[in-house]
């Protein structure tokens, strides 16, 4: 694939709006970054960055500029507004009710979660690698949305496949202890170590918080080069972003 953007394919209300980015955007990143990458801090040019964020906003024509985060792998949510801001809150999923607010997550084998009430009044968006999704970062924004979860939509952003993404015993033991069920995420591999079903077990989790109108997934940044991917690239990988904003 070598289109700019993914458009997710889910029931959105009237008035909200969600686009993926991949690598081949309008950027000018170059060398291992090439050409698309919206990371800061990845190790690429600042200047290159700055300019593709900028060619983002206008590409989508989007109505403000995206709220970036500070991404740790926590469970931190942030209430946001379509105001700039030279600081990036440090917090691992953002909401917002007023119209004109982008939200952006940036992803490069994590998953990436995007959320809207059905009547469009509110929309949120998670970093949900496995640290976060174990810690309750998908529970948190849920919460933070201040929606009955049985109003929520759910989208599923591309990460990691399950067949790419081995793990290790303390990554299995960090769900399985605490469900059950959610071994059934996971596939033994050789001693100690399976593959993970990330996508799965977001799933699991969105059900378990009552949210049932759950799309996307069926994605593998790790094989797909039009994402980038930690796991493939290393530190020189990029990142891209998965965006959702109100009119």
């Amino acid at each position: 694939m070598t289109e700019p953007w993914i458009l997710p394919d889910w029931p959105m209300p009237r008035g909200v709006h969600a686009a993926v980015t991949t690598r081949h955007g309008p950027g000018i990143s170059s060398g291992a970054y090439e050409r698309f990458n919206l990371g800061l801090r990845s190790g690429d040019s600042a200047e290159a960055v700055a300019s593709n964020r900028d060619a983002l906003r206008h590409a989508l024509n989007l109505p403000s500029a995206p709220r970036w985060l500070r991404q740790v792998h926590g469970t931190t949510v942030a209430e946001l507004g379509p105001l700039p801001s030279a600081d990036e809150p440090q917090a691992d999923a953002a909401v917002a009710h007023l119209p004109g607010t982008v939200l952006a997550i940036l992803t490069a084998d994590c998953l990436p979660v995007l959320f809207c009430s059905e009547d469009g009044a509110r929309i949120g968006a998670a970093h949900a690698g496995w640290r976060g999704l174990a810690g309750g970062v998908l529970e948190a924004t849920i919460s933070a949305m201040d929606v009955p979860a049985a109003r929520l939509l759910a989208w599923l952003g591309p990460g990691i496949g399950a067949a790419s993404y081995e793990v290790g015993e303390e990554v299995r033991a960090a769900f399985v202890d605490h469900d059950e069920g959610a071994a059934a995420c996971f596939s033994a591999t050789r001693p100690g170590h399976w593959h993970c079903d990330l996508a799965g077990l977001a799933r699991r989790r969105l059900a378990g918080s009552g949210v049932a109108r759950v799309s996307g997934g069926g994605f593998d940044t790790f094989t797909d080069a039009c994402f980038y991917s930690y796991r493939r690239d290393g530190a020189n990988s990029g990142r891209f972003a998965s965006l959702i904003w109100r009119d």
